[in-house]
C-alpha cells in the first residue's frame, strides 16, 4: 500500500481553515436550533450556501482580495457568521456607537 505524500504547510493550513469554517457554521445552526431561536430566511440560506461552497471549492468567496489566501471565509462572511452565532446564543448587540456631541464651552 502506497503512503500519501505529506501535505505542504499551505495545503495543511487551507484544510484546517476549511474544517474550522465548516465546524463554526454547523455550531451556529445547531446552537440556534437548541435555543429555539428562529433564524431569518436570509440567515438560513446564508449558512446553507456557505456550507455548500466551502465543501465544493474549499472556500466560500471567489475574489482573493476579500479574504486571506489560506482562509475559507471572507472577512464579511466571518462577521455575519459571528452575528448569527451571537443571535443564536441570545447575546445582546455589542459595540453601540454614541452619536457625536457638540463640545461644550467650559
Amino acid at each position: 500500500m502506497k503512503r500519501k505524500a505529506p501535505l505542504s504547510p499551505f495545503e495543511a493550513q487551507r484544510a484546517a481553515a476549511k474544517r474550522a469554517a465548516l465546524n463554526a457554521l454547523k455550531r451556529a445552526r445547531r446552537t440556534a436550533e437548541k435555543a429555539g431561536v428562529e433564524l431569518s430566511d436570509w440567515e438560513g440560506e446564508f449558512l446553507g450556501s456557505v456550507v455548500d461552497r466551502v465543501k465544493t471549492y474549499g472556500r466560500a468567496f471567489g475574489d482573493p482580495e476579500k479574504g486571506a489566501p489560506g482562509q475559507a471565509l471572507s472577512v464579511m462572511q466571518t462577521a455575519k457568521l459571528k452575528e448569527i452565532a451571537a443571535k443564536a446564543k441570545g447575546e445582546k448587540k455589542g459595540l453601540q456607537r454614541k452619536p457625536f456631541r457638540r463640545k461644550s464651552d467650559d
